[in-house]
């Protein structure tokens, strides 16, 4: 019995390149699941430490550099019913609340619907004043006070998010070893054996 042998293939590029990818993804992937579980905790109390020292800081007449427009605000959303120093310390109180919420996670999705109305009351300057805060086209200090807000909202969307029984999976968290598939043109590199019938 005769037996032959394909030649096999000396380029080890693709196994180098698999080896390579494997050890990436087992970097990759504990970094990835502790940004997963402990990211959206860590957004959370930041955001409502900001919250919170915006609050404690109208608690005290001329130390909030937003004193002025939260007047207004207040007086144009209650048509005058609420405003001057009255306005502030209602201010005040509603985000400090909202910012231990956050912080300490007690009551966390009173205080997220706390947060949604009071960011519709933080951005409403925008409709409300908007040839004040753009004048000639171009954002006032206090208009970039409130534009910064769009950032809190958007990372209050995603302790919301969370907090609502959604959890983030990104791609990477799920990144896993898996056994590669078998493939029949995944073959076609390897080395055949061939084999002849016996001669007589």
């Amino acid at each position: 019995m005769t037996v032959t042998s394909a030649p096999r293939s000396t380029d080890t590029r693709p196994a180098v390149g698999q080896r390579a990818a494997r050890r990436a993804e087992e970097v990759i992937a504990p970094i990835a699941s502790w940004l997963a579980a402990h990211s959206v905790t860590a957004l959370r109390i930041s955001l409502g430490l900001i919250i919170f020292g915006f609050g404690m800081l109208k608690y005290f007449p001329g130390a909030s550099p937003a004193e002025p427009l939260v007047m207004r605000t207040v007086d144009a959303l209650t048509f005058g019913l609420v405003s001057g120093t009255p306005a502030v310390v209602a201010t005040a109180v509603v985000e400090t609340l909202i910012g231990l919420t956050l912080i300490t996670g007690i009551g966390l999705r009173v205080g997220l619907v706390a947060l949604a109305g009071a960011l519709l009351g933080w951005m409403s300057p925008l409709l409300l004043f908007p040839g004040d805060l753009f004048p000639g086209g171009l954002p006032t200090l206090e208009a970039q006070y409130v534009l910064k807000d769009i950032v809190l909202g958007a990372a209050a969307a995603v302790v919301a998010a969370r907090a609502l029984g959604r959890p983030l999976r990104p791609r990477a968290l799920i990144l896993r070893r898996r056994p590669a598939a078998r493939h029949p043109a995944r073959s076609a590199g390897r080395p055949v054996r061939a084999s002849t019938a016996p001669t007589q």
